[in-house]
């Protein structure tokens, strides 16, 4: 039993209240395995007593069935203080993820729920952002990606000689998806291991290049690609995306309480389909209950960035493959992912 054996089996035990494991948290500082005696040294920021013994079981218990392993001994301490420093973070709010060379700004695009035009929104406010900026949209979902519809292309990324992927360049963006590179005509049929491996693939071998912001448009749920994405990533934020109903927001509150959990900013909530313009009369019909967004904002203390409503217009450019924002640049709603994209960007 080697030490990165042991580092795999540590990647099991996550730290008590969190999805993350002790690993990724940087907890682990020493590893020791000789005649029989594993020997592992913590650093936790805690003087829980209950997090520490939860912490010694869920170790112990990895090899309580081990033959090479006669006993364990887990060492847990509190980090040093320096003198000179500033006030820290606790241990567990330290964010080790990984920055993507060349990219600024990552942002998530997320619901909790489905059906709720999260696709739309993401499309659009990268679309509105890169009239200013060097914009790039990843589509993360992997059994239902829609980027590739709503932006009218079935062309294939270009694979390199040493298996790296440049991404479909169309509309001023970089954009990339899972259906450009199976295409959507055949269903997905991965268990999670799978797609978190996809996942990471589109971060560590995609070229895209220098960018302002990447918007990453992220499946339903809180599933797979959402833990690769927050333990592997480092994000500059989340936008929440929601409609004003009560049965939205249901699902919507546990997305934005998992990135609140992993130390990841929610910069603001999107309230969609906010209500029908009647493109006759112009008369307004709330067809969900009123208010959903504006609930959501003040939970959280975070802004409401803005509420976008229903037009057929909306659903035409989708189907058509071509950004609302960029057909329609001097309509209401056009005005609207506009001052969303700047409210951003302060």
């Amino acid at each position: 039993m080697n030490k990165q054996d042991i580092v795999t089996a540590l990647k099991t035990v996550n730290y008590p209240g969190f999805d993350r494991n002790i690993v990724d948290f940087g907890m682990v500082k020493e590893i020791n395995f000789e005649k029989g005696l594993l020997s592992i040294s913590l650093e936790v920021a805690t003087q829980k007593n209950d997090v520490i013994q939860a912490l010694r079981s869920q170790i112990t218990k990895l090899y309580s069935d081990n033959k090479d392993v006669e006993q364990v001994a887990v060492k847990i301490q509190q980090p040093e203080k320096n003198e000179n420093s500033v006030v820290t973070k606790p241990i567990e709010k330290l964010n080790v993820r990984n920055k993507i060379p060349g990219i600024k700004h990552i942002i998530a695009v997320a619901s909790g729920k489905g059906g709720v035009g999260k696709s739309t929104v993401a499309l659009n406010l990268a679309t509105a952002l890169s009239k200013e900026y060097k914009v790039g949209i990843l589509d993360l979902d992997i059994y239902g990606p829609s980027l590739p519809m709503l932006v009218g292309s079935v062309e294939r990324p270009v694979i390199t000689p040493d298996r790296k992927i440049i991404p479909i360049e169309k509309f001023g963006m970089k954009l990339m998806s899972f259906g450009f590179i199976s295409g959507n005509e055949t269903p997905t049929i991965w268990r999670g291991p799978m797609v978190a491996k996809m996942t990471e693939q589109f971060f560590e071998d995609v070229l895209w290049g220098e960018l302002d912001y990447l918007i990453l448009d992220l499946p339903p749920g809180t599933g797979d690609v959402q833990l690769t994405l927050v333990q592997k990533i480092f994000m500059t934020g989340a936008v929440v995306i929601t409609t004003p109903q009560d049965l939205a927001l249901i699902d919507v509150q546990k997305s934005t309480d998992m990135f609140r959990k992993v130390d990841t900013p929610v910069l603001g909530i999107v309230e969609n389909m906010s209500h029908f313009l009647c493109p006759h009369c112009e008369n307004i019909t709330e067809i969900f209950s009123q208010g959903g967004g504006e609930k959501e904002s003040k939970r959280l203390n975070v802004p409401l960035l803005g509420q976008i409503y229903l037009t057929p217009e909306i659903a035409l450019s989708a189907d058509n493959g071509t950004p609302y924002v960029m057909k329609y640049p001097d309509s209401p709603i056009t005005k609207i992912y506009t001052q969303i994209a700047e409210k951003i960007t302060q």
